[in-house]
């Protein structure tokens, strides 16, 4: 599906879902083969919370049999408790059946056409009950330099996603040297410069870095080796209560080697303010009454 051709025929609501919760929405972008059905697949054979996942179509995603549990039309129920929902009959239309459900998911994963510019769906993920979370890439170290090379018919489409991503997963490692893997990330860096790019060493690891758009981040998405074998997690503890000076004065502190952070700050007015930090984008906003929670600390993920 091309997202920028879809004709909206949709009629958003005016409600807000959830008492006015909202939902974070990643969105998995990647030119064709690179690697998102496997991480999918993946993260919903290992997670133990709720998530929605939306495709293209349900029939293309071939999400592994042994993970459905009902089929209803356009609409997959899965095991624990996840949704996957076809795009066939609209973006917006998707989020609308998501909407009907009484209880909302952790998060969403929008797993987008190969040839879609992630940054279309960006603007469309912005709906009622919806908040966009982060764009994560996946390229594929064994194809790019000749799917975006001076000859390619496709090259202008493979660095319009690079150029959309907040993250860049390297996949298919086991499949090229390191020489390869030198000359990708040299020229993803020249594509879209200050985005981070980071080596997925398995379907487990790329899986678990997308699961860092729920709301709270999910450190792990199950047994086997940990994800942060690869990467470093930790905490910056935030006093009870802070200024907002002193927060931005944190976050503007963060060195450049952070992937990501969030977190729920209290500032001195008793305000709850949502920390967020993906790649070079950063945002600190009110937290809905709905949304709602005990402060925390901040947990940070870096390379």
């Amino acid at each position: 599906m091309n997202l920028e051709d879809e004709e909206i025929t949709f009629v958003e609501p005016v409600y807000a879902p959830w008492d006015g919760r909202r939902v974070p929405v990643t969105l998995l972008g990647g030119y064709l083969g690179a690697g998102k059905t496997t991480v999918l697949n993946e993260m919903l054979a290992r997670t133990d919370v709720p998530i929605a996942v939306m495709v293209n179509d349900v029939g293309d995603i071939n999400i592994d049999a042994a993970l459905i549990r009902r089929h209803d039309g356009d609409t997959l129920d899965l095991s624990g408790g996840c949704v996957c929902c076809s795009l066939k009959n609209g973006f917006l239309e998707a989020f609308g059946q998501l909407r009907q459900r009484p209880e909302p998911p952790e998060f969403v994963v929008v797993e987008l056409s190969g040839i879609a510019d992630p940054r279309s769906a960006a603007g469309l993920s912005n709906t009622p009950g919806f908040v966009l979370d982060s764009t994560v890439v996946l390229v594929d170290l064994d194809q790019f330099m000749e799917l975006e090379g001076p000859e390619s018919v496709v090259a202008d489409a493979v660095r319009t996603q690079v150029r959309a991503a907040d993250v860049v997963l390297l996949s298919k490692r086991d499949l090229v040297d390191q020489s390869m893997t030198a000359r990708v990330t040299a020229r993803v860096e020249e594509i879209a410069p200050g985005v981070p790019i980071l080596p997925a060493a398995s379907a487990h690891s790329a899986a678990g870095l997308i699961g860092l758009g729920a709301r709270r981040p999910i450190l792990d998405v199950g047994s086997g080796a940990s994800l942060f074998d690869q990467y470093r997690t930790r905490t910056i503890e935030i006093p009870g209560t802070t200024t907002r000076a002193a927060l931005d004065d944190l976050l503007d502190d963060l060195p450049e080697s952070v992937l990501r952070a969030k977190g729920i700050v209290q500032i001195e007015t008793g305000e709850l303010l949502l920390v967020h930090v993906v790649g070079r984008r950063r945002t600190v906003e009110s937290l809905p009454m709905a949304e709602s929670a005990e402060p925390t600390d901040l947990v940070v993920i870096e390379v």
